[in-house]
């Protein structure tokens, strides 16, 4: 495998319309999962990825298992917890704003997720180890899980790769701030957003951010901006990369999760900074033209005419 990740997914009910839930009467069902996002996105621009997670033995972990699978993403490892719940979330959507996100998963099967179901051979046989700061934000048992994933990834060089997705909803600043920092002294890989690094470091400006987290160990990071581009850094370089103008964007939901898998399509694709960077800030670009928290994701095609690298032959 190219890339391993494992976290929770959910059933995501999008409204066919804007304005309070309470007036809303029809949904559109697909699924939202920060780490089956990259593993997807990965998977479209031609990488082989393997989710794990556990889902409730219900029609709604089929449904998340099918969908997954059958973008291309191996989810052998996945585990069905009977008696437990499949997490579901319902999206509320205003004008002009981003949707507000209203979760039903607590207790989920997905929190139940334990270190001694984790198949060492499985993270071994990777290149990159992807993880987030939701998983640890859903349970203790959770917690202890991501750890003991890095650790089997670190003990066999496998890089690992962190977007710190703070969720508040779900854990609050002083439950988080500890535990994130501490995923992220034994990261490889980074992608924190202005917003993470200030809760995280105190630290506003993309240079500061990138340099004390340099200094916890991290060998590349990339600190997301938003329609400002990124600005990454490694051993050597220091760059602001531009993003892509996005006309009329649909749904910025995903977006990071894109930008996270553009940026390590790079890195397996062996391309310089610069390219990563590209890279990450055009499948994020992608991702907000399209409602869905995963549909917007191109193909390697799509990704290289949008960036400009080829030419889309339409006739």
């Amino acid at each position: 495998m190219d890339v391993i990740t494992f976290g929770e997914s959910m059933v995501l009910f999008g409204p066919d319309s804007s304005g309070p839930l309470r007036y809303v009467q029809n949904f559109n069902k697909s699924i939202a999962g920060a780490e089956s996002n990259v593993a997807i996105a990965l998977a479209k621009l031609g990488h082989q990825v393997g989710w794990f997670s556990k889902l409730g033995d219900d029609e709604f972990g089929r449904y998340i298992q099918t969908t997954i699978r059958g973008e291309g993403v191996d989810v052998s490892k996945v585990i069905f917890e009977p008696g437990k719940n499949t997490g579901i979330l319902f999206k509320e959507r205003f004008m002009h704003s981003n949707p507000n996100v209203y979760y039903y998963r607590k207790g989920s099967a997905a929190s139940t997720l334990r270190p001694e179901e984790l198949d060492a051979a499985y993270i071994k046989n990777t290149k990159i180890l992807h993880i987030t700061g939701i998983t640890p934000a859903l349970s203790e048992s959770c917690k202890k899980t991501l750890f003991k994933a890095i650790e089997i990834a670190k003990s066999n060089n496998v890089l690992v790769s962190f977007d710190p997705n703070i969720r508040l909803k779900l854990w609050n600043k002083e439950e988080a701030v500890p535990v994130l920092l501490e995923i992220a002294k034994h990261s490889d890989i980074i992608f924190p957003g202005i917003d993470e690094g200030e809760m995280l470091l105190g630290l506003t400006k993309p240079e500061d951010i990138a340099l004390a987290f340099m200094k916890m160990g991290c060998k590349i990071v990339a600190v997301k901006l938003g329609k400002e581009g990124c600005y990454v850094t490694d051993s050597v370089n220091k760059l602001y990369v531009n993003s892509y103008i996005c006309e009329n964007p649909q749904d910025t939901v995903g977006a990071g999760d894109g930008f996270s898998a553009g940026f390590l399509s790079g890195m397996l694709n062996k391309l310089d900074l610069r390219a990563c960077a590209e890279y990450a800030n055009g499948v994020g670009a992608m991702a907000v033209l399209v409602k869905g928290d995963m549909e917007g994701y191109p193909n390697n095609e799509q990704l290289m005419a949008f960036i400009g690298k080829t030419k889309t032959i339409e006739r």
